[in-house]
Order: C-alpha cells, then sequence, then structure tokens
C-alpha cells in the first residue's frame, strides 16, 4: 500500500470511529430524529456539488426505488437506532457491538446460498464472535441493568441492517456511482427526518451538543465519504474496507479517554474474542474480500 493509501486509511479508520463519541454528545439534548435529520441533510448538501461534478446523480435517480431501499438500510434505520441506543449506552460499547457486522453478512450469506460461508474458519469466527458479543453485554453490566439490554438490541439490530445493505448494492445498484447513491439516499433521509424532527418535543439544544452534530455531519459522513472513494482509488476495493476492523478499537479509545466511560472486565475480555471471530468469519485469513463486500459500512 502507498503512503497515501495508508494516510487515506488512517484518516478514514478516525473517521469512521469517532461518531460514537459525537452521537453520544449530540443526543445530550438533541432528539434522535434530529441528529438524523441534521447529518444527513447536511451531509447531502456538502457532497451534492461533488455528485454534479461527477455527474453521478443521474444514474442514481433512474435507480431511485433502489436508492430509497439503501437509504432505508443503511441510514435511515440505522442513525435513528445508533442516536436513541446511545442515549444510555456507552460510545466505546456501542463501537464495538456494530463491529459484529461481519457475523451477521455471513449469516445472510449462508441463507442465500453461498456454499463458501460455511467453511470451518468462517463458522468458528461466528461462533467467535457471538461468544465475544456475551463476554461482552454480560461483563459490561448487560445483565444486571448497568447496561441496557434493550439498547444493545437495538446496535445488534444496527449490525443486521448494514450487513444487509451491501447486498442491495451489489445486486441492484453495483453499476451506480457510489457517489450518487450516497448523496441521493442521504438527502432523502435527511427530507424524510426533517418534519419528525421538527414535531418531537426536546430541550433546547446546548452548543455543545450542536457542535457535535455538527462535527459528525461535516467530518463524519462527508468527509468520510469522499475519503472512502479516495481510498478505493488509491487501493482498490479489496483492502479498503479492511479499517472496519479499526472503528471499535477508536471508539473504545475515545469513549475511555475524552467521556471517561469504564473499561471493563467484559470489553477487555471479549473486545478481541469479536474482532477474532469477526476476522474469520469475513474470510480475512483465507481470501480477498469479494467486490460486492466492499462497501463502507458507516456508524
Amino acid at each position: 500500500m502507498t503512503a497515501k493509501g495508508w494516510a487515506l486509511f488512517a484518516v478514514l479508520s478516525l473517521l469512521w470511529g469517532i461518531p460514537y463519541l459525537f452521537i453520544a454528545e449530540a443526543v445530550q439534548s438533541l432528539s434522535p430524529p434530529a441528529v438524523v435529520a441534521i447529518r444527513t441533510l447536511g451531509a447531502a448538501i456538502l457532497l451534492l456539488p461533488f455528485a454534479l461534478r461527477q455527474k453521478a446523480l443521474r444514474p442514481a435517480l433512474k435507480k431511485w426505488p433502489w436508492v430509497l431501499a439503501f437509504g432505508a438500510v443503511e441510514m435511515a434505520g440505522p442513525f435513528v437506532l445508533l442516536a436513541h441506543a446511545e442515549q444510555t449506552l456507552a460510545s466505546g460499547l456501542t463501537g464495538l457491538l456494530v463491529a459484529t457486522v461481519p457475523l451477521f453478512a455471513t449469516i445472510i450469506a449462508v441463507a442465500r446460498g453461498d456454499r463458501a460461508a460455511l467453511k470451518p474458519s468462517r463458522a468458528i469466527g461466528l461462533g467467535l464472535g457471538f461468544a465475544g458479543v456475551a463476554i461482552v453485554a454480560i461483563g459490561s453490566g448487560g445483565l444486571r441493568g448497568d447496561a441496557n439490554p434493550l439498547a444493545i438490541g437495538e446496535v445488534l439490530l444496527v449490525a443486521v441492517l448494514y450487513a444487509i445493505a451491501p447486498f442491495i448494492v451489489a445486486r441492484h445498484l453495483g453499476a451506480v456511482p457510489a457517489l450518487g447513491v450516497s448523496t441521493l439516499a442521504l438527502g432523502a433521509v435527511g427530507l424524510a427526518y426533517t418534519p419528525v424532527a421538527l414535531s418531537t418535543p426536546s430541550e433546547p439544544p446546548t452548543a455543545r451538543s450542536l457542535i457535535a452534530v455538527g462535527l459528525l455531519t461535516v467530518f463524519c459522513t462527508a468527509v468520510a465519504f469522499i475519503a472512502f472513494f479516495a481510498l478505493v482509488a488509491e487501493v482498490g476495493p479489496v483492502r479498503a474496507p479492511l479499517m472496519t476492523y479499526v472503528h471499535p478499537v477508536v471508539a473504545v479509545a475515545l469513549g475511555v479517554i475524552v467521556r471517561g466511560e469504564p473499561l471493563t472486565l467484559g470489553l477487555l475480555i471479549g473486545f478481541p474474542v469479536v474482532l477474532l471471530g469477526c476476522l474469520l468469519a469475513a474470510g480475512v485469513f483465507t481470501r480477498a474480500v469479494r467486490p460486492s463486500e466492499s462497501l463502507p459500512v458507516h456508524p
């Protein structure tokens, strides 16, 4: 990998590892629908000039039903679930639970008849991954009430949705420019959530929450997408998605350092188990990642 590739890899690992921190700060005084509306609509406006310059919107508009389906599964559902979950769940724990996406992607692949997903190493990875999640949940107080079991379930549902989204793109949007799909989907989600946000009662937002959602919008959504497209162009679609496995490291570290979140025994033991399980389930040690598996999974 080139120096530019490593630089983009590092930047994107940070940009998609830090959103959990910003979301946790934003929901202190903003409602989850408001966070989603600001983030998606703002990012769509920022990405629009790039999409227009690359003439990426017209191909996306021709496939608008599937673009909307992708937006619902990749953005509309996950973004609001994450915002709601982080009202009670630690940001680092949230980032780690989202890292289970490869586990659910493997299950979906098996259900769709992918026999390669049944290889022993990947089956072992599935078992390890879900065992690690159980260790994290129990060790973080999930069975004692210290960690909200409903919030944990919401984040795991996010992981399921993120695992479904690449199959939609691979089957129906593979030939459509990713920038056009992202811009159109973000705009549609933002427009859909704006009236919900305006009608949701909430306290006057604090400056801290507004700064957090602003940073989330500009850097972790708009800039991150541009960086991802540049990374794919620099290193190809096989290597680019590997930064997914760095996200939880960044999320946990920032949660502990910035927000003072506890580094529980469950995280210390379960974290490496989940990471190893995800790597095995995704087949990282046995084969290259297929292009259809190389789509961004962002918080």
